[in-house]
């Protein structure tokens, strides 16, 4: 939804405050009120997860599939590290789209993904991309020589033919894909084709900025997302800024 679409969602006598974005989610600066009344630093916990807002802010998550929210100060104590580190050699399986809790028996609903007020700048982003669309976006990019195997050919042939896979499928076909990458691509063609795959999506790429949370739709029965680490640098020693996560409509992370 572009920023001059109106009304904005109201949460309760709180609007949120549109980013001038026009690309994939919903970019908030932060929240506003008729009386001028400032929200507090901490407005994701406070205001956003509080229990009289909470699930109407997790429809709107639904919603767009992401809601990136600018200027989040307060506490980050409920959430947990980002772990993962990644190598010239070989990609991290972070690298990779994914949905969060795919090991476990129920998805978390939302996550959570905060770049907290630092020292060290965060220069590393995180690709965010809607699926099951961004199935037909890896398989048209993958190169032909290495769609040949397994149940690959069919579902290139429906995606070019401008159909989709099926949510039911896409599980399994991306980690078809995946493997075929890890197996098939040295670490930098396997990011050039996960670049590719950011562009053909139209992927949510932005650097990250200090007190920024980005909500993500990770599971529900209609418009969820995957994200992966994306480096817009080759993987070195250079010192990187942290993040951090939670699932913020449970279940808890452990």
């Amino acid at each position: 939804m572009p920023p001059t679409m109106e009304p904005w969602p109201c949460l309760g006598p709180w609007r949120l405050r549109p980013a001038a974005w026009s690309g994939l989610g919903l970019v908030i600066e932060g929240l506003e009120r008729d009386d001028g009344a400032a929200a507090p630093a901490d407005y994701a916990n406070q205001i956003l997860l509080a229990e009289a807002h909470r699930e109407a802010f997790f429809d709107l998550v639904d919603q767009h599939g992401l809601v990136v929210c600018r200027n989040v100060g307060g506490d980050d104590a409920a959430h947990q590290e980002v772990r993962g580190r990644s190598s010239r050699g070989r990609l991290s399986q972070g690298e990779y789209y994914h949905h969060d809790g795919c090991t476990g028996p129920v998805k978390p609903r939302v996550v959570e993904i905060r770049c907290p007020y630092q020292t060290i700048e965060r220069h590393t982003v995180t690709a965010i991309a809607p699926f099951p669309e961004l199935i037909a976006a890896l398989l048209l990019e993958l190169p032909a020589a290495l769609r040949a195997d397994d149940e690959l050919p069919r579902w290139w042939d429906v995606v070019a033919a401008g159909g989709q896979v099926p949510v039911g499928d896409g599980d399994r076909v991306q980690g078809l894909i995946n493997r075929t990458v890890r197996k098939s691509m040295s670490a930098e063609i396997a990011r050039a084709y996960l670049r590719a795959v950011d562009a053909r999506i139209g992927a949510y790429r932005e650097p990250w900025t200090m007190g920024e949370s980005r909500f993500i739709a990770n599971a529900n029965p209609g418009h969820t997302m995957q994200h992966r680490r994306a480096y817009l640098e080759a993987p070195g020693t250079r010192p990187n800024g942290r993040l951090v996560k939670r699932w913020p409509a449970g279940p808890d992370l452990e």
